[in-house]
């Protein structure tokens, strides 16, 4: 069994606190803590020492020093293997401390409360609790050095173990310097807004911190490693953060289209289906129920959509069910599931289910990231909407119609989402042709026309950034499309419009881009 003398204990999350210490206490550890976390104990009968009563020192300075004292971290630095530390530590009257238990004082919680004041933040920014945890950590070899709650009833387990303990020491270790160094990141992060204000966007040095979730078969590739990583704290509804409850490990593809079809599906207040194939969608619809949201996606590109990624921003209901497994399906995304439903998809032993609960509305800011070969770049998420069409240009002689306005609202949101050159051909509630991904637009105009199953003519079209030939109203006019909706900005926008003219359409500017590269 490992020797446990004694364990110091100073947490501001007390989950399973007093269940550890007193395992700790029936080995006969001595207890040492300090403020709130010595009363609780003390409360639940467990007997305590002071730190200030062990040390001979006083808590000063408003209690910013109170383990900062060599009888403690000569306790936690001292090797017992070397015999001139354990010579010095006697020489000196210090004890070895055997497990020390630390969590921090709670700056992250403290800076999101709106409107923190800067004094506030600055007394969360904890000092000794870092300081004990770096020594106890380089040290692991003889301290148990726990900042995890879940991770108490192994560290009594291996307490009372006669096996090998090394593993495990350098595991907590580890998980130390990771939870110090994401909470001396937030605090420079901290820092540099309120030098630098809002042009602290984009921080000098960018600190990532991801938990990895799950260690996938593998990448885009099979030649390639992948992995999925989970962002710390996040509460957005998102495929991250979902629930799979059916069906084989998702891969990384499939990470890519679920992310893409559940923001897609987000977009829409309606009961809304998003299919996407390759992080294109290849149909999007609006329906009174999930199933005829669905029907209508599948119906813009029916042999694309087989073997796609379905998001419904609807629980799916049985009749929905039976329509996913009359076909092939990859992926369905939903905020959850009825039981008849689950019961149908769980046919398909392949079919993967994922479960994102309610899709409140929590819409979380950050970064989009790219990874350069050598660097970065990142940028806002892509957050723009339009709320009020009506109130936007209409350069043309003739304006839109009420069916031409719902028709251009909702291919506003799917173009969103489209790889540039995006065009959208719809109709309300209804995605008809899809042109993504083309190096000119009016081959995605072309495209579009060509991937239609369903008549054009009376459609509207979006454009995700300009046209900067009338090549493309041309074209879409020869397909049937009677209205527009893009951003304007070319420097021949006097030309688009006088084409947009000659053939009797209108046209919607937004003056809103979205590139999607």
């Amino acid at each position: 069994m490992a020797s446990i003398k004694r364990a110091l204990i100073s947490v501001s999350d007390k989950t399973g606190v007093v269940d550890l210490a007193k395992g700790l206490e029936a080995l006969g550890a001595e207890i040492l803590s300090t403020g709130g976390t010595a009363k609780a104990l003390r409360d639940a009968g467990v007997k305590v020492t002071d730190v200030a009563a062990y040390t001979g020192s006083p808590e000063i300075l408003d209690g910013r020093v109170k383990t900062l004292h060599p009888k403690i971290h000569g306790g936690l630095l001292g090797r017992r293997s070397v015999p001139a530390h354990v010579d010095q530590m006697k020489q000196h009257n210090i004890g070895p401390i055997d497990v020390v238990v630390v969590n921090l004082y709670p700056f992250e919680a403290t800076i999101s409360k709106p409107h923190c004041p800067f004094d506030e933040a600055i007394e969360n920014i904890d000092i000794g609790g870092p300081s004990m945890l770096r020594s106890a950590a380089k040290n692991h070899e003889d301290v148990f050095v726990v900042v995890d709650p879940a991770d108490y009833p192994r560290v009594l387990e291996a307490a009372k173990s006669t096996g090998d303990t090394g593993p495990l020491r350098r595991e907590l270790a580890m998980k130390v310097f990771q939870h110090t160094g994401r909470y001396d990141s937030l605090i420079a992060g901290y820092l540099e807004k309120q030098i630098h204000g809002a042009t602290a966007k984009f921080p000098k040095i960018l600190s990532l911190q991801y938990e990895l979730a799950e260690t996938l078969r593998y990448g885009e590739n099979p030649h390639q490693q992948g992995a999925f990583y989970r962002e710390l704290h996040s509460q957005e509804p998102s495929v991250s953060r979902g629930k799979i409850l059916h069906g084989k490990a998702m891969s990384y593809n499939n990470f890519l289209d679920a992310n893409s079809a559940l923001e897609l599906a987000k977009e829409y207040d309606e009961t809304a289906v998003a299919i996407i194939k390759h992080n294109n969608p290849c149909g999007v619809a609006l329906g009174a129920t999930p199933v005829e949201a669905y029907v209508k996606a599948r119906e813009t590109d029916p042999v694309s959509a087989f073997g796609g990624v379905i998001a419904f921003n609807r629980p799916v209901d049985l009749a929905a069910a039976k329509e996913i497994t009359s076909t092939f399906v990859e992926v369905v995304i939903a905020p959850g599931f009825t039981d008849d439903a689950l019961a149908e998809l769980k046919r398909k032993k392949d079919l993967r289910l994922l479960d994102v609960g309610p899709l409140v509305k929590v819409t979380q800011e950050g970064y989009d990231l790219k990874k350069l070969v050598g660097g970065l770049i990142i940028q806002d998420r892509d957050l723009g909407v339009l709320t009020d069409l009506r109130s936007l240009s209409v350069p043309t002689v003739r304006k839109p119609t009420d069916e031409e306005y719902a028709a251009c609202a909702f291919a506003w949101k799917v173009c969103k989402h489209v790889k540039s050159n995006a065009i959208i051909y719809a109709k309300p509630g209804q995605t008809v042709g899809i042109g993504a991904g083309q190096m000119s637009r009016v081959d995605s105009v072309k495209l579009a026309a060509m991937k239609a199953q369903m008549p054009i003519k009376g459609c509207v079209m979006a454009s995700d950034a300009f046209f900067p030939f009338r090549d493309g109203i041309d074209a879409a006019a020869q397909a049937g499309i009677t209205a527009v909706i893009q951003p304007g900005g070319s420097i021949r926008d006097a030309e688009i419009v006088k084409a947009v003219d000659e053939h009797g359409m209108t046209m919607i500017l937004t003056g809103m881009r979205h590139f999607r590269h």
